[in-house]
C-alpha cells in the first residue's frame, strides 16, 4: 500500500517536494474517526510516547514521594530544547533522589535551542547530559528506580527491571506486543518498539479518557497529560511546535513529537487519540500534518482553526528574508 501525500512544499506557486505518510484518529473504543494510509504498519513512535513511559513514575508513588508537580511531570514527558529552565529542573529532580547529572545514561549533546547553545558556549562550558532533550524523562526513570529500591545502574538496558515496567505499561496501554522481535534502541539508549499507528492512537485515546484502565492508571494518565498541557514550554521549548499548539488551546490539546516524522496527540473534550508518521521522517511535514488534523477535528471553533492555520501553513523565507515558498496540507488533509 502506497501512503498518500500528506504535505506539499511549494516554491513560488509550484509544488517542489511532497511528504507521504499515514495518520489515524481513534476513540477509546477503537472506533476509527479518520484514517489515511497504512495505519497498521509498525512504526517506532520514539519520543511521542514519553507520557506513557512516565506512567511508572506516578503509579509507583515516586512522583508524590519526591513532591513532583506539573512542572516535573511535564519535564518527565519532554523532548526539551535544553534551555536553562529545562536543565535546571532536571538537576532539581535528580537532587530529590540524592543524585546528580552523572547518574544520567542518556548521553550529552548541545541544546537544540540555538540561543541556549550560544549562551552555553560563551561561558566556555561543555554540554552535559542535563542538556540532552531526554534528560527529564531519564530523571523520572532514575527517581522511580530509587523509590522502588532498584539498582539504578544500567537502567537504560532492555534487561533492566525498570525497562520491563515501562515495556509492560506501553503494552497494556496500546494493546500491541512489545517484545524483542519489534525492539530497537532509541536515541537516548532506552528500548523503543515498533507498533502500528492504530495502537498508538488507541493508546492515547485511552490515556485521555481512562477507558479500559483501572482507577489508579486512569488517574495517573490524566495527571501526566494535564501536567503537559499546563506546562507546554517544559515539554518542548521556545517557539517549538508542541509548545505553540498546546498554548493555543490550554487544556484542550496534548501533542507530542517523536523523531523521524512521528506525532501523537490526545484531545480531552473529544476523547480522541491521534498518531501519524511521515514516511521520509521529515519533522517539518509532521508538524503541518498534525496541525491540519487538529483543524479538521476542531472545525467548529473558528478562532482555534485560524490559530492552527499558522502552523499548518508555514511560510518560508531565504537568508535575505525574502519569501520563497510555503508548506501546506495536501488535498487528503485539507
Amino acid at each position: 500500500m502506497t501512503d498518500p501525500v500528506l504535505v506539499e512544499m511549494l516554491r513560488g506557486n509550484v509544488v517542489e517536494s511532497v511528504h507521504r505518510g499515514a495518520a489515524v484518529v481513534m476513540d477509546a473504543s477503537g472506533k476509527v474517526v479518520l484514517a489515511l494510509g497504512d495505519t497498521a504498519r509498525p512504526v517506532f513512535p520514539r519520543s511521542a510516547v514519553k507520557a506513557i513511559q512516565a506512567l511508572p513514575l506516578v503509579e509507583t508513588g515516586a512522583a508524590d514521594a519526591y513532591g513532583f508537580g506539573h512542572a516535573e511531570l511535564a519535564l518527565a514527558c519532554a523532548s526539551h530544547s535544553g534551555e536553562p529552565r529545562h536543565a535546571e529542573l532536571a538537576a532539581a529532580m535528580l537532587a530529590k533522589a540524592g543524585l546528580d547529572e552523572t547518574a544520567l545514561e542518556c548521553g550529552a549533546h548541545w541544546p537544540t535551542s540555538q540561543s541556549a547553545t550560544v549562551a552555553l558556549a560563551r561561558t566556555g562550558a561543555e554540554p552535559s547530559a542535563l542538556h540532552n532533550n531526554c534528560s527529564g524523562k531519564h530523571s523520572g526513570f532514575l527517581c522511580t528506580c530509587c523509590h522502588e529500591g532498584l539498582d539504578r545502574h544500567g537502567y537504560v538496558g532492555a534487561a533492566h527491571p525498570f525497562q520491563d515496567m515501562v515495556r509492560q505499561a506501553m503494552q497494556e496501554v496500546t494493546g500491541a506486543e512489545h517484545s524483542e522481535a519489534n525492539r530497537g534502541t532509541d536515541g537516548c539508549s532506552i528500548p523503543t518498539y515498533a507498533v502500528p499507528l492504530d495502537s498508538l492512537a488507541l493508546g492515547f485515546a485511552r490515556m485521555v479518557t481512562g477507558q479500559g484502565f483501572g482507577p489508579e492508571r486512569a488517574k495517573a494518565a490524566r495527571r501526566l497529560l494535564e501536567a503537559c498541557m499546563a506546562e507546554p514550554f517544559l515539554v518542548a521549548g521556545t517557539d517549538r511546535a508542541d509548545t505553540r499548539l498546546m498554548d493555543m488551546a490550554p487544556g484542550r490539546i496534548f501533542v507530542k513529537v517523536g523523531a523521524e516524522g512521528v506525532y501523537c496527540a490526545a484531545l480531552p473534550e473529544l476523547g480522541l487519540g491521534i498518531a501519524l508518521k511521515c514516511d521520509d521522517g521529515a519533522g517539518r511535514a509532521a508538524e503541518v500534518a498534525i496541525s491540519a488534523i487538529l483543524q479538521k477535528l476542531f472545525s467548529k471553533d473558528g478562532e482555534l482553526v485560524s490559530k492552527l492555520s499558522d502552523v499548518s501553513n508555514p511560510q518560508m523565507t531565504n537568508w535575505n528574508g525574502i519569501h520563497v515558498g510555503s508548506l501546506r496540507p495536501s488535498a487528503a488533509l485539507a
